[in-house]
């Protein structure tokens, strides 16, 4: 029970955290992203104009933010790099689409800004290529 109610945490734990934390968003917002991938023909000209940029250019945009940077996130290459996309789409997401309602409709998207900011803040981990390579 002390340890349960312990703030101290190993080095260990906090690693194996950061890739679980990289694993799960990263691979439920690859989902998103491939889904967004595979129907781009038919999204193209219904999805939202962001910026003026034009509908075409906008979701190119964030398919490369959900999967390609979502991937990156999952092997743990360029991870605070990456992160930045997902931040921006997510900020998008929950106060464009979703009209900033945190507890409503934009929920979702919260959790997955909370968790990209934390690996923004944090990094990778140890468990990761940014890691093996030095970065």
């Amino acid at each position: 029970m002390k340890k349960l109610l312990s703030t101290k945490y190993s080095a260990g734990a906090f690693n194996a955290a950061m890739l679980l934390v990289r694993l799960v968003f990263g691979v439920l917002m690859m989902n998103h992203g491939y889904s967004k991938l595979v129907n781009f023909g038919t999204l193209q000209h219904k999805f939202m104009n962001w910026l003026g940029m034009g509908s075409t250019m906008t979701l190119a945009l964030v398919v490369f933010a959900e999967f390609f940077c979502a991937l990156f996130i999952i092997i743990g290459l360029f991870t605070r790099l990456a992160a930045i996309p997902l931040i921006v789409v997510m900020c998008v997401a929950l106060f464009k689409a979703h009209n900033g309602e945190v507890f409503g409709d934009g929920e979702t998207a919260t959790l997955y800004l909370a968790a990209y900011l934390v690996l923004f803040f944090v990094g990778p981990g140890k468990i990761s290529v940014d890691s093996m390579t030095g970065k």
